[in-house]
């Protein structure tokens, strides 16, 4: 059964930090394009950040280049967003998402950025 399950979410001050996890099962994760997309509350869904197979190639948003850094560990089978330099308008629920013949969705985990 294939499961991605985010985890790290939460309350942050603008300006902090957080880093998210993505844990995947049921699949060759290695083999698969990882992404992480948020929606906030009104909002379409919005492509944050992708990351090849090998980890080897990485790609941003206008909006998070230079905070986000998207990271991999194929060997755990785990995707992540390191989140840095947080402001109010990154506050979303975030999901990850693999993508190569089939695409899969995790149910996402909450970010709040607010003093």
């Amino acid at each position: 059964q294939v499961q991605l399950v985010e985890s790290g979410g939460g309350l942050v001050q603008p300006g902090g930090s957080l880093r998210l996890s993505c844990a995947a099962s049921g699949f060759r994760f290695s083999t698969y394009v990882m992404k992480w997309y948020r929606q906030a509350p009104g909002k379409e869904r919005e492509l944050v950040a992708t990351i090849s197979s090998t980890g080897g190639s990485t790609d941003y948003a206008d909006s998070v280049k230079g905070r986000f850094t998207i990271s991999r560990d194929n060997a755990k089978n785990t995707a992540y967003l390191r989140m840095n330099s947080l402001k109010p308008e990154d506050t979303a629920v975030y999901y990850c998402n693999a993508f190569r013949y089939s695409d899969y969705w995790g149910k996402g985990t909450l970010v709040t950025v607010s003093s």
